[in-house]
């Protein structure tokens, strides 16, 4: 649901949302400030500097609830750990920023470590606060409107049982107009034909009608524009609603193009300043890996080349963004080194993997190199995991939408991985698993589940029996 249908709330409302966006940043300022005044620290730089990019920080990474109906049916335990997580992901990012800009050398590290224990405290007492004030506010009846819908089909079936399953909205399902009598349409039990659209514009001016969706097929524009004609007479608020959720949408947003209106039903997650937080985590996390990584991957490469004839580094040509070939760099962990039209996936027990090979797969350090990778902007952190260009070509054609996973960077690790849909792919159906992750995390991704991902694949390193 889009926010126009909301417009008419109270502007007491809107400000305790706005509030809301900022009640975390506005918090671990004050928190530091509590923090200077206890250690009598003198700024060198201004305060508001440091409001203003904790404000910018929290609106880049931290993605916003999706509909009023989760921040107000907000549950106080995972809630406080959402925001923990979140503050973790800020807090690195601010201590990064304050590393490379040598600001950080300005605040005692006793103090840091104070700040970054209090705030997420005083974010947790606060949202709740202000949660609990929105709650009174948006679940008064005085909010409550009456919408009607024009057109009885999958799509306004569909949007009505999401505005039932949303109570914040406050948006109540009066029924639906048609021409064609409820036995023909099929009606479920529990929705209600009111009458024939003729009958629609009368009913909304005696009932007082807030809102009025028309989902009309597009084929049927005269009946839409008569309609609209007849609803002239009414102050309701009117919406066309296309045929689109029969659509797998991936990132759906509503735009226009110099001025006419387009849907978008496909599309990256990375657009604007998405894209940009992104990029930044990746390049200073990838950074920070590779510095204090660096003595293992000398020592991992030196093995590698000892242990077997071969180089330490194996590279293989696979898809990257767009679909377009990258070189992809791991320590080689087997005797072999394929990347022809032909490419046998690793097997457990595998003859071709080495004794050195098999241990740095279990423990998933074949992948380090992929940090390189990450820098050059080739790869991301987190993503859909790249396979050889042999396995995307055969893949492609046999399972539906393969292809659209390369709309984003390639990850050394993602949402699949986590959920155990790693290893050998037998059966087209575990390839179609694995994409089926890859594409629900272009659906939702956000910083925060980048976060998530990456500390969830660093505990599973160590207990994953499908690494071999």
């Amino acid at each position: 649901m889009t926010e126009p249908v909301l417009i008419k709330r109270s502007f007491l409302i809107a400000s305790i949302a706005v509030l809301q966006t900022v009640t975390s940043p506005l918090l671990a300022a004050a928190s530091l400030l509590a923090v200077k005044r206890s250690w009598n620290i003198s700024f060198e730089h201004s305060p508001s500097t440091l409001t203003v990019t904790l404000i910018l920080l929290f609106l880049v990474l931290i993605r916003p609830p999706r509909s009023l109906n989760s921040q107000l049916n907000w549950q106080p335990l995972a809630g406080a750990l959402g925001i923990v997580l979140q503050w973790l992901l800020v807090l690195i990012v601010l201590l990064l920023i304050g590393y490379s800009t040598n600001v950080l050398r300005d605040y005692p590290s006793h103090a840091i470590v104070a700040w970054s224990l209090i705030t997420p405290v005083c974010m947790i007492l606060g949202n709740l606060s202000v949660r609990y004030v929105m709650r009174q506010l948006v679940l008064s009846a005085v909010h409550a409107r009456k919408v009607i819908f024009a057109g009885y089909n999958r799509s306004s079936l569909n949007l009505a049982r999401r505005l039932e399953r949303d109570p914040a909205l406050r948006l109540d399902v009066v029924g639906f107009f048609d021409d064609r009598a409820a036995e023909r349409l099929n009606m479920e039990t529990d929705t209600r034909l009111v009458g024939r659209l003729s009958d629609l514009a009368t009913f909304a001016r005696e009932r007082n009608v807030d809102v009025i969706f028309i989902a009309l097929p597009m084929r049927h524009v005269k009946r839409v524009l008569d309609l609209l004609d007849d609803l002239r007479d009414t102050t309701a608020s009117i919406y066309y609603v296309p045929d689109i959720f029969v659509f797998d949408l991936i990132q759906s947003r509503s735009s226009d193009l110099h001025g006419v209106p387009v849907v978008a039903l496909c599309e990256t997650p990375f657009y604007g300043y998405r894209g940009i937080a992104k990029r930044l985590i990746d390049v200073s996390l990838a950074a920070l890996l590779l510095i204090g990584s660096s003595p293992l991957l000398l020592g991992i490469a030196v093995v590698v080349k000892l242990s077997s004839p071969g180089p330490a580094i194996f590279r293989q040509r696979r898809y990257g963004l767009d679909g377009q070939e990258i070189i992809v760099y791991k320590f080689r962990t087997m005797t072999v080194t394929e990347d022809g039209v032909d490419v046998k996936q690793a097997s457990r027990a595998d003859p071709r993997v080495t004794s050195i090979g098999r241990f740095l797969r279990r423990y998933s350090l074949d992948e380090l190199p992929q940090l390189i990778n990450v820098l050059q902007g080739r790869m991301s952190l987190v993503g859909p995991r790249p396979h050889a260009v042999a396995h995307n070509e055969l893949y492609r054609k046999l399972i539906k939408g393969y292809m659209v996973r390369h709309k984003v960077l390639p990850g050394i690790t993602g949402l699949a991985q986590i959920n155990g849909a790693r290893g050998e792919t037998v059966t087209v159906d575990q390839m179609a698993d694995r994409v089926r992750h890859d594409l629900d995390y272009l659906r939702h991704w956000s910083p925060m589940l980048d976060f998530k991902i990456l500390l969830r694949t660093f505990l599973k390193v160590f207990g994953d029996d499908k690494a071999f």
